[in-house]
């Protein structure tokens, strides 16, 4: 009996004791046996950018398309309106050109002396032997025709003396120039001195006949 024990304790002493033996294993050289590998979440990192990549160039791509559509359709609107906007424009140039033409009108009239203190003051101011024959007022000034009685050789200056006359008349002063419009001559329907001269208006461009 003591013999079977002592076997039995030997055999359970030499199994506690661990196997010792040298371990030559290539960790590099083994394979992964990891459940989800590195590379896996490499590869969903990299088909997650692409896709927001290409979601972004499509989002973009649609964006650009919606503004071609805008733009086309108000160049359709465009297209449409433009007759009708040369139209108002042509009529908006037509109405200014008349707008124009009536504002000139109007301040020529507020400008223009009156006719009858004129003829007034050259009655006034007009010598026995010199006769009015016509009076032009015009927007520039005024021509006045005279016809002067005596000789030739002094009717000249008749009529030299009453221009000089009308130069220094206070209320002829909206005249800033009186001239001759020609050299006198004698009239041969009257045996008179035909005597014409201009009186330009302040500011005008010039007497107009």
């Amino acid at each position: 009996m003591l013999s079977l024990l002592k076997k039995k304790n030997k055999s359970v002493g030499a199994l506690s004791v661990p196997n010792w033996h040298p371990n030559f294993r290539n960790f590099k050289k083994l394979p992964d046996i990891k459940v989800v590998r590195t590379a896996f979440f490499i590869n969903v990192g990299a088909v997650s950018v692409l896709f927001l990549l290409a979601a972004f160039l499509g989002f973009s791509e649609w964006q650009v398309r919606g503004l071609r559509a805008q733009v086309a359709f108000e160049q359709l609107k465009i297209d449409r309106d433009k007759k009708l906007s040369d139209l108002s424009v042509a009529q908006f140039k037509k109405f200014q050109a008349e707008e124009t033409r009536a504002i000139e009108v109007e301040n020529f009239i507020k400008s223009k002396p009156n006719f009858s203190p004129l003829i007034l003051r050259l009655a006034e101011t007009l010598p026995p032997n010199i006769a009015i024959d016509i009076f032009d007022l015009r927007d520039s000034g005024a021509t006045i025709r005279f016809s002067v009685r005596g000789a030739p050789e002094t009717a000249p200056g008749y009529a030299t003396a009453y221009l000089e006359k009308l130069k220094l008349d206070k209320q002829l002063a909206l005249f800033d120039e009186f001239n001759f419009t020609a050299t006198p001559s004698i009239n041969p329907g009257t045996g008179r001195l035909a005597v014409e001269f201009s009186l330009r208006l302040r500011g005008s461009a010039g007497v107009k006949k």
